[in-house]
């Protein structure tokens, strides 16, 4: 228990005779009540009797007002109070060591600051040193009241030293709360990670099995023609055997040489004509008989197969079952190889990376050879290349170069600065290293920069700037080295703008073009191949001409009958198909360098000039308005293209106007037609719908 303070309080002698008369007039009763408290009145809650152990009953709501009231002047002048009984019957006032305890009490809580740490504890010490003196002066319940104290004082004690045991449990539970949070994020982006090596195995597995399938299909074909070779080597020899049946009976019939004529003329001279024309008789009975026999056995055994024949077929065809169940043993063997060669393939892969790692670092540290197939790309191609450095040492093609590019060319390349009138990912300064791309290395980057972006874009659930992304990829590629890569792919970029791809590219990260067209081209091609593929009920790979002509209308419902010919005809050159089986997946081959072929690149172009068209059919609807506002341009798409969503023709008219698709209905302001059709231009627009017939 703490110290108490002093408490200065006045002498309680008034108490005690008060408590003397309250027990003086108790005794002057029946006796039969014991003076807990003074009957009468004071029922409600006590008071306490300073010295004799009576409580009083003083109810704490009283006013000291009541107290000037309860006093009775005598005819000498003196008060007298009430005593117990009808002493007591009045309202009573409020004792003044309860108003001293008050009044201190209040004190020592105004004195207290609430902007000071432990207020609660100080304001407890003020409420222990009343209940203290409280104690003090009641002698009679002092031991019990501080046993209460004391009872409370070591529940206080106890309930701290939990408190105090509690606090770092619970510093401790948010500690364990972070970590396993961090472990559960951790845990999902280890569960990402093996879903997409899940899905992309699952992808090389789906080609693995249309590879497969196509294979199998070719061997279907080989014993469908060897069937057929088959039925003619069989053909061939059954005719072999009837002629050889005939060439035996003409020789039967002319095994009389032309030495004996002469004999049988003398002895035909020397018989009898009579015996002759007998004998003639009988050989033509003979002959007829022998001819229907012949005819008998033609129709009976015409189609039947020679023993010897269908002996030889017999054991071809056992030759074939038996090479057959080699192929599957050999073919099982090889697809269980071909799965440790995909484990040990993983596993050369990453250590491929890490040695790759090792060269690039060896490369730097040391001096490689010359590729001097890069120089094909600088100077107009490898044919050219081949062709001026053909049988030349390395001095002497080093100097070819170098005449042929005017000199020697720097080797780094100067940084634009950080302004904010250079492209993002242009922003480095001083000397950046140069890198010699080939076309294959800059396709391949801008491959890996859709993939990554289509990703993201479908992580957020927005698109993402394309320049902003590129700076993004390349730092978190290259690191410290991005700045070079940059301004190396740029290079590369503009020395390739003539693949389609490269330039497509190039006029998106300038804002020539809109990245829609991009996925647009992308959309068009994968869903193409999805309708081909749906459509292949055999899973072979192959379709006829026919139904690859029906397909194309289907995932084309809005091209002419022209352009679907032209599309059938392309893809027959390509193919070098002359009328039968179409293998529709090698259209989607690519070359060397990440180029389509002839029918993929006529796809993406009737899809170019459809655009064009559909902007010229709107450029004629708007009647050659030299302004238009937001309802016009509206109302000429809902007149060329009735089809068209809501959805779309606002994505359309946001982009015409570069304003959000929030402010389009209150948007009046007019805009000049050939800038908004500029603009439209470079958008993925295109129809929705047939166009409307015209009267």
């Amino acid at each position: 228990m703490s110290t108490q303070k002093d408490i200065r309080l006045p002498p309680l002698s008034s108490f005690e005779r008060l408590s003397s008369e309250c027990q003086h007039n108790a005794e002057k009763r029946t006796g039969r009540e014991v003076a807990i408290g003074c009957p009468g009145s004071c029922r409600a809650s006590t008071r306490v009797g300073c010295t004799s152990g009576y409580l009083s009953t003083w109810p704490a709501h009283v006013t000291s007002q009541v107290i000037q009231q309860g006093r009775r002047h005598t005819s000498g002048g003196e008060i007298r109070n009430h005593g117990c009984g009808d002493e007591f019957g009045g309202p009573v006032g409020k004792p003044r060591f309860l108003e001293q305890l008050e009044s201190y009490l209040k004190k020592e809580l105004q004195a207290l600051d609430p902007q000071r740490p432990k207020v609660q504890e100080r304001k407890l010490q003020a409420y222990r040193e009343v209940f203290g003196c409280f104690i003090e002066d009641f002698k009679t319940y002092k031991p019990l009241l501080c046993a209460i104290k004391n009872e409370y004082e070591i529940t206080l004690a106890y309930l701290r030293d939990q408190i105090r045991e509690l606090e770092p449990l619970s510093a401790r539970l948010v500690v364990v709360s972070e970590q396993c949070e961090k472990r559960i994020l951790g845990l999902r982006e280890e569960e990402r990670a093996e879903i997409r090596a899940l899905k992309q195995e699952r992808q090389h597995l789906l080609k693995v099995i249309e590879n497969m399938k196509e294979t199998q299909s070719a061997l279907q074909t080989q014993v469908c023609c060897l069937q057929a070779d088959l039925a003619a080597q069989y053909l061939m020899y059954r005719e072999e055997c009837d002629a050889r049946k005939l060439l035996i009976a003409n020789i039967s019939s002319m095994s009389y040489g032309p030495d004996e004529e002469p004999e049988e003329e003398q002895e035909v001279e020397m018989e009898d004509p009579v015996k002759e024309k007998l004998a003639l008789k009988v050989c033509r009975e003979d002959l007829t008989k022998a001819q229907v026999e012949l005819n008998r056995l033609h129709a009976e055994y015409g189609d039947v197969v020679p023993r010897r024949d269908w002996e030889t077929l017999d054991y071809t065809h056992k030759e074939n079952l038996l090479k057959l169940e080699t192929l599957q043993k050999d073919f099982d063997q090889m697809k269980a190889e071909y799965d440790t060669l995909l484990e040990v393939h993983k596993q050369v892969t990453t250590q491929r990376d890490s040695l790759q790692g090792e060269l690039e670092g060896f490369k730097e540290a040391s001096t490689p050879r010359p590729e001097w197939e890069q120089c094909a790309d600088v100077l107009g191609g490898s044919e050219s290349w081949a062709e001026l450095s053909q049988g030349q040492s390395s001095q002497r093609r080093l100097e070819i170069l170098l005449a042929e590019l005017g000199g020697k060319t720097s080797e780094f390349f100067t940084g634009l600065g950080t302004s904010e009138d250079v492209p993002i990912y242009l922003r480095y300064e001083g000397q950046l290293k140069k890198h010699r791309l080939k076309k294959a290395d800059v396709v391949r980057i801008l491959k890996e920069v859709w993939k990554e972006k289509v990703i993201e874009d479908e992580r957020r659930d927005e698109s993402s700037n394309l320049p902003e992304f590129l700076r993004q990829h390349l730092e978190s590629q290259y690191g410290e080295k991005a700045g070079e890569w940059a301004y190396s792919l740029v290079e590369g970029i503009r020395q390739h703008q003539k693949d389609d791809p490269v330039s497509l590219f190039n006029d998106i990260l300038t804002g020539k073009v809109d990245e829609s067209v991009y996925h647009g081209q992308t959309h068009l091609l994968s869903n193409l191949l999805k309708v081909l593929i749906h459509s292949d009920s055999t899973e072979s790979g192959m379709l006829s001409v026919q139904d690859f002509r029906d397909y194309l209308k289907m995932a084309f419902p809005l091209k002419r009958e022209q352009d679907i010919d032209e599309l059938v005809t392309t893809a027959q050159a390509e193919l070098d198909n002359n009328g039968e089986s179409l293998p529709y997946q090698r259209l989607y081959t690519e070359d060397a360098d990440g180029k389509h072929k002839d029918f993929l690149n006529l796809v993406k172009k009737q899809a170019s000039t459809e655009r064009h068209m559909y902007i010229a059919q709107l450029r004629t609807q708007l009647g050659g308005k030299g302004e238009v506002t937001v309802a016009d341009l509206s109302a000429a798409f809902k007149n060329i293209d009735p089809s068209q969503d809501a959805t779309t023709l606002d994505w359309v008219l946001t982009m015409a106007f570069q304003i959000p698709q929030e402010e389009l209905e209150q948007h009046t302001t007019q805009m000049d037609t050939e800038l908004a059709l500029q603009r439209l231009l470079a958008v993925d627009v295109t129809r929705a719908g047939p166009a409307p017939q015209q009267d």
